[in-house]
């Protein structure tokens, strides 16, 4: 299975990721086919995230299931999630249906 999921970089107290397409049986460290992106949680106003949208929705249509992190940096993004596994499925859902209330509510 083909994962997408977030790469820890950077020193000591000092984290920075980088958003990984991985196969599921890979370290955290280790190789990945490919970078999505990176995140600077620490940067100010809750970190900064630069992320390439069109691989992720091809790394995504093609089956990659992002992890509980991954997924929320995606919808923060506004990258549509097709599919999700079962065990996030339902975070997932309520918070695509608030969203979606959200922007009723506005329109």
């Amino acid at each position: 299975m083909v994962k997408i999921r977030m790469m820890r970089i950077g020193a000591k107290k000092n984290p920075h990721y980088r958003m990984v397409v991985v196969d599921a049986r890979v370290k955290r460290g280790g190789d990945y086919l490919e970078s999505l992106g990176h995140v600077d949680p620490r940067a100010g106003d809750g970190g900064t995230m630069t992320l390439d949208a069109d691989r992720a929705a091809h790394w995504l249509a093609r089956g990659a299931q992002p992890t509980e992190s991954a997924l929320r940096l995606l919808e923060k993004a506004g990258i549509p999630v097709p599919d999700v596994q079962a065990k996030r499925a339902r975070g997932h859902i309520a918070r695509a249906a608030a969203a979606a209330a959200a922007q009723q509510a506005t329109a």
